[in-house]
């Protein structure tokens, strides 16, 4: 049974750091890309992150390069959302998704996690 969990959510200060963790069971992390979302109230889902099958290659959309960075440990089977310089307008719920490939995984994930609250204030 495929499965992701995220945690490391919670409150930070704006200009703060958050690290995620997407912790992946019922598959071989080596064999799928893993990325990140977030969606925010009101506001349609964002494309954040991706890291390929052979952890290679990273994915960012302008929006967030420079400030976001994926990385795996496969030792520990999970995925990580390493975020600074954090800002109010990205108060939303992160999510992680599995799918075949880095290519496919910002518009066809096939598989999701439950989410975690990142929150942004002062």
């Amino acid at each position: 049974q495929v499965q992701l969990v995220e945690s490391g959510g919670g409150l930070v200060q704006p200009g703060g750091s958050l690290r995620l963790s997407c912790a992946v069971s019922g598959f071989t992390l080596e064999y799928y890309a893993i990325g990140w979302f977030c969606r925010a109230p009101g506001k349609e889902r964002e494309f954040l992150a991706a890291i390929n099958w052979s952890a290679s290659r990273t994915y960012y959309p302008d929006s967030v390069k420079g400030r976001f960075t994926i990385s795996r440990d496969s030792d520990k089977n999970t995925v990580y959302l390493q975020m600074n310089n954090l800002k109010p307008e990205d108060t939303a719920v992160y999510y992680c998704a599995q799918a075949p490939t880095a290519v496919q995984l910002p518009t066809s994930p096939t598989s999701w996690g439950q989410g975690t609250q990142v929150t942004v204030s002062s």
